[in-house]
């Protein structure tokens, strides 16, 4: 299963993250799309989304209330109810299908494996959390039994749209790049 994180408080943009248009539609809407090409998608809200659960109702898109506590509380409650699944973020604008297929082809439904990016590949105009020499994505597996990087290749991945700056940014890069691909080196 893919479950799309999207019940956060989006405490630094100042609105709901998930029903912000990036390239003329709602991130959410671009990140189910790509999802559900993989296998059986739904999307984790929390009280803090209620305009991410109307455009989820307005879409028919499947979701899910966690108990809105945080991220490790939600994640560990999603863990106990559905079992094993790969995550994404929903404020992760450019992941691809191909992106979580790799993921969760590498997933072994135990050790959890958290999405990084080589630094080398991260466009330089981003600011990506950093942790042992990898920018972090917000493309995971989550599994019960210990965890482990998993090295993607998308360079855009690095782009987590967290603040307003972010959303310009990904607002300018979907108007330069539209649906082409992406290549791994400096944007």
């Amino acid at each position: 299963m893919i479950v799309i994180l999207a019940g956060g408080r989006s405490s630094r943009m100042g609105r709901e993250k998930p029903v912000l248009n990036v390239g003329g539609k709602p991130m959410l809407l671009r990140i189910y799309e790509q999802a559900k090409k993989v296998g059986e998608t739904i999307v984790a809200l929390s009280r803090s989304t209620p305009k991410t659960r109307e455009l989820c109702l307005r879409e028919g898109i499947p979701f899910v209330e966690t108990p809105g506590r945080g991220y490790v509380e939600d994640v560990g409650w999603l863990l106990r109810e559905f079992g094993p699944f790969v995550s994404v973020s929903a404020d992760l604008p450019f992941v691809k299908a191909s992106d979580i297929a790799l993921i969760r082809r590498a997933f072994d439904g135990r050790t959890s494996l958290t999405g990084v990016l080589p630094l080398r590949l991260v466009p330089k105009d981003l600011n990506p959390v950093i942790y042992k020499g990898y920018a972090v994505v917000g493309l995971n597996a989550v599994g019960a039994e210990g965890e482990r990087f998993f090295e993607l290749n998308n360079p855009l991945l690095a782009l987590n749209v967290n603040r307003p700056e972010d959303l310009k940014l990904a607002e300018r890069m979907a108007r330069l790049f539209g649906g082409k691909r992406f290549k791994a080196g400096r944007v």
